[in-house]
């Protein structure tokens, strides 16, 4: 698997929500912090999203608005409209429409909206790397998949009587995420801001070959120099570079990613914690539940316990 699906992976909790939203002005929602990213997108008409902090952000007809650690926030017809009422959560949309009843006013804006579900206990450091709201103005000619999967979940949404649709909306929403991933750092890439950090390290070359070996085969005993190998880097060279892309050396990220992957098997799987520790690398179990309690502050079995 490659390193932002295993990301997405092993970041994702339960189930994805969406549903299709409309709302005619005047009207201000407030979604408070949750532990989910959530997006919108706007199918028809227009709106403004509100941000806890910065200024409102126009959103247009084809726009995608994501927020990956699931900020508070508010949506609005206009950054003047007071925001009243309960506040709204975004997990509370259930897929299917939610439709403001409206028999004398025309809807001011139509929206795909919807939340995934985040395991809070080690966020992985790429989406630690993106800012609190991802804004991907509709442009023509750019992001055509991303596209794709919009208009195929609208319209799973408006027929959700059909055969085989709770698993279609589920596995559009997985794609949904990758391809706003893919998209936000193909357009960090292409403007010139990925000089460090994550969206940086998937397009070097060298750093993105040593990453995809971890993912691949995170059990291997690797050490710098196999990696810096497979980078086509010296060993220090290797260490600088992947250091100061990953924000981490080669060999703590390897045991980071390890201990992250031995969480999602023992939140997703029934295997016995010796049978996960020798997944990730571990013949003794004692070290395993060692570096794992170093990392989640409580041993392997607890951690089950807790997640289930």
């Amino acid at each position: 698997m490659d390193v932002l699906s295993d990301v997405v992976s092993a970041a994702r909790t339960g189930r994805p929500h969406s549903g299709r939203v409309t709302r005619s002005a005047p009207f201000a929602l407030r979604s408070p912090a949750m532990p989910s990213a959530g997006f919108h997108i706007v199918l028809q008409g227009t709106c403004w999203l509100l941000p806890a902090q910065g200024e409102p952000i126009a959103l247009a007809p084809g726009d995608v608005a994501f927020l990956p650690r699931g900020s508070a926030h508010g949506l609005a017809d206009d950054p003047s409209t007071p925001v009243g009422g309960p506040p709204t959560t975004i997990t509370g949309v259930q897929d299917g429409r939610e439709d403001e009843p409206s028999a004398d006013r025309p809807p001011t804006v139509v929206m795909l909206c919807g939340a995934y579900l985040l395991d809070g206990s080690g966020p992985h450091p790429l989406l630690n790397d993106l800012p609190e709201v991802i804004h991907l103005p509709t442009r023509v000619g750019r992001h055509s998949e991303l596209r794709a999967a919009i208009e195929l979940l609208g319209v799973e949404l408006d027929n959700d009587a059909r055969p085989g649709s709770d698993t279609i909306l589920l596995t559009l929403l997985d794609l949904l995420l990758l391809y706003i991933l893919r998209a936000w750092f193909e357009q960090q890439r292409v403007s010139g801001h990925s000089a460090t950090g994550w969206a940086a390290a998937l397009h070097d070359p060298a750093v993105a070959a040593a990453l995809r070996s971890i993912h691949e085969d995170p059990s291997r005993p690797w050490t710098v120099e196999e990696l810096g190998s497979q980078a086509r880097l010296s060993r220090a060279a290797f260490a600088r570079r992947f250091t100061h892309l990953v924000g981490q050396p080669p060999l703590t990220y390897l045991t980071w990613w390890r201990m992250t992957t031995a969480a999602r098997l023992l939140r997703t799987s029934d295997a016995p914690v010796n049978t996960i520790a020798q997944q990730v690398g571990y013949s003794s179990q004692y070290t395993f539940t060692h570096a794992f309690k170093r990392q989640y502050g409580s041993p392997p079995g607890s951690y089950r316990h807790h997640a289930g």
